[in-house]
């Protein structure tokens, strides 16, 4: 189940308040919409069933060149803050699973991986680039999105979590 609230319509609404263009991150402050995906162990999760933690939401192809760059240090944010009740949830657009297993038997993860085949989570968060990062807090509030991937991004990323963590 999805709700029909976007990000973009919910921003477009006035409570944007774009950061510098250059930074890749838009800060925002809009209920998240929430949605229901299967994961990688078979078994569905929700995002509302992470309301209390800091949810990092990535939306990453196997096709990505960034995606491929980006996980492996996601993945060492996920060990060094899961604790702190943070969590990743990474939500693969690929029409073809198989093509997200073999990338995940190249570049394994520890997180939760997601599944959206029919892109419904995908148009919900208006994904534009591969990938997309939302950043949500505890009171599951969508908080900052980034677009994209360079190096360098990971240290914002920590950044945001330690601030969202101590909230």
């Amino acid at each position: 189940m999805v709700m029909k609230a976007s990000i973009r319509s919910l921003a477009a609404a006035g409570i944007l308040a774009c950061l510098s263009p250059l930074a890749g991150a838009e800060a925002i402050n809009v209920p998240a919409p929430d949605f229901t995906l299967e994961s990688r162990s078979g078994e569905n999760l929700r995002l509302e069933d992470h309301r209390g933690e800091v949810v990092m939401l990535n939306f990453w192809a196997s096709w990505c060149g960034p995606c491929r760059q980006e996980m492996p240090l996601m993945d060492e944010l996920y060990s060094q803050y899961k604790d702190l009740g943070f969590t990743i949830l990474a939500v693969n657009v690929d029409g073809n699973r198989e093509a997200a297993h073999r990338f995940l038997d190249k570049v394994p993860v520890n997180y939760p991986i997601l599944y959206d085949p029919e892109s419904s989570v995908s148009e919900l968060y208006e994904v534009q680039a591969m990938p997309t990062t939302v950043m949500i807090d505890r009171d599951g509030n969508a908080r900052y999105i980034h677009y994209g991937y360079q190096p360098g991004y990971e240290d914002e990323y920590e950044q945001q979590i330690r601030e969202l963590v101590r909230e």
